[in-house]
């Protein structure tokens, strides 16, 4: 399984960018071409249920991949884990809040299962590098999303 670990600082504390990661229906707002709401459960604690839907806008709803998430691990602020249990996304994702000097250091990383068997390990190498893009981009917005974020 391939593993994607981005990092990116972010002028805000820890409990700032916490409340920031997990309000689940602002998560479209920086992670490119998503959207994320809690589906069962609770939604801020192990066992909580997410969803989340990756592709084109289409009105008022996204035609993509479902990515459907449980909450396997909470401690705020530090770290929240998740495992994917879709159909294409399948594997385990983990988000960790340092605190640094002046704010903190957050880290997403990934380690999903390729869809398509050999022929999703064959494309991976040139998929890589758009991927780890997104990943980037998204961290980016997040950073801003956070700086500014008030629940």
């Amino acid at each position: 399984m391939p593993e994607i670990r981005e990092s990116i600082d972010v002028d805000a504390p820890p409990e700032q960018v916490w409340a920031a990661l997990t309000d689940w229906t602002a998560q479209g707002r920086w992670i490119l071409a998503t959207d994320v709401r809690p589906v069962v459960g609770p939604s801020r604690g192990v066992g909580g249920r997410l969803v989340a839907i990756t592709g084109l806008p289409l009105g008022d709803r996204r035609l993509g991949v479902v990515d459907t998430m449980e909450i396997t691990r909470w401690e705020p602020p530090s770290r929240l884990d998740v495992l994917h249990t879709g159909r294409v996304v399948r594997g385990t994702g983990t988000f960790e809040i340092r605190p640094r000097e002046g704010g903190s250091t957050f880290t997403w990383s990934e380690q999903v299962e390729l869809p398509l068997g050999a022929l999703g390990r064959l494309g991976w190498p040139a998929a890589e590098p758009l991927v780890r893009a997104g990943y980037r981009y998204s961290l980016r917005r997040f950073a801003e999303f956070a700086r500014t974020y008030a629940a």
